[in-house]
């Protein structure tokens, strides 16, 4: 401020401004997806509104633009899935506060045993976290795994890794994860921001929450269960939106699931709305209306 040099800050995350708050250096502006992380930053984070620009998401104009998607033949034969049989996916998330083993192993058995609707195949996305160097993420990884080796029609992809020290990160491979949303009959996860990328595509979401007994079973380590997260603001504005459907075990789960392999267009128009509600912009043009945005500040 010194210098008179203008300073913003970027809203990169779904939850950032619910969840994590924005306390920073005194700003000249701050950039958001939408109208409701625009209330939630005034509401929130005390926020000028006038300082606070609805950009949409310019991360997200590949997928509007259909930019990444892989060929359906080329996907399959890539992780060795069946043409012939529906795939359920499911993205591993919110490995910090809680195993997703419990999740998997109920998709696996529904899957494995022939008991949907129509015969079906998992792939299974691990997170970033499963390759901290943390033995009870690494454990459930090598779990999850085994369970992949021994049960029919089970696969595992792993986010990429990033090279040297920076990880894995899950925002970068996005060849990887919209095919995998794209192509799933039905996509599951626990509420993670894939609920709203999936929405772009169009697909059926089910929110899996089936709790672990005693979460991740050591002491000093936080854990929650997943049935108790509903009301998260993001995870409540999913629900309250219709745009898909929660599972908090087995038979719930399973009931979810026939619901939508009978009917893919379930939840369809909600869906939409839960785009335009979240995301603003759907015509995959959300960089350039933040670059021109940005553009206007160094001339104004």
């Amino acid at each position: 401020m010194q210098r008179g040099i203008k300073t913003g800050a970027v809203i990169v995350g779904w939850d950032n401004p619910s969840s994590y708050g924005v306390p920073a250096a005194p700003l000249d502006f701050a950039i958001c997806w939408s109208e409701i992380q625009k209330k939630e930053l005034v509401d929130g984070s005390d926020w000028d509104p006038e300082k606070v620009f609805v950009g949409g998401i310019p991360s997200y104009d590949g997928y509007f633009r259909k930019e990444w998607i892989m060929p359906r033949e080329e996907y399959f034969k890539l992780h060795k899935l069946d043409p012939k049989r529906k795939l359920i996916g499911y993205a591993s998330s919110f490995v910090s506060f809680s195993p997703n083993y419990q999740n998997i192993e109920a998709l696996a058995e529904l899957v494995a045993g022939d008991e949907l609707a129509e015969p079906c195949q998992l792939l299974i996305r691990l997170h970033p976290n499963h390759f901290w160097e943390e033995p009870l993420y690494t454990a459930e990884r090598e779990k999850i795994s085994a369970l992949a080796a021994r049960m029919p029609h089970v696969q595992v992809v792993e986010p990429v890794a990033l090279g040297g020290d920076l990880g894995r990160y899950s925002g970068e491979d996005m060849p990887e994860k919209t095919s995998m949303m794209a192509y799933s009959d039905v996509f599951t996860t626990v509420y993670s921001t894939m609920c709203v990328e999936c929405a772009i595509h169009d697909r059926p979401i089910t929110a899996v929450c089936i709790d672990a007994p005693g979460g991740w079973n050591k002491p000093g380590k936080f854990s929650l269960p997943l049935s108790k997260i509903g009301d998260w603001p993001t995870h409540q504005r999913f629900r309250k939106a219709s745009a898909g459907r929660v599972a908090t075990d087995k038979e719930q789960l399973k009931a979810i699931l026939n619901d939508y392999l009978r009917d893919p267009a379930l939840d369809s128009a909600a869906r939409h709305k839960f785009i335009a509600d979240e995301v603003t912009f759907s015509d995959g043009s959300s960089g350039r209306r933040v670059g021109e945005w940005l553009t206007k500040l160094t001339v104004g």
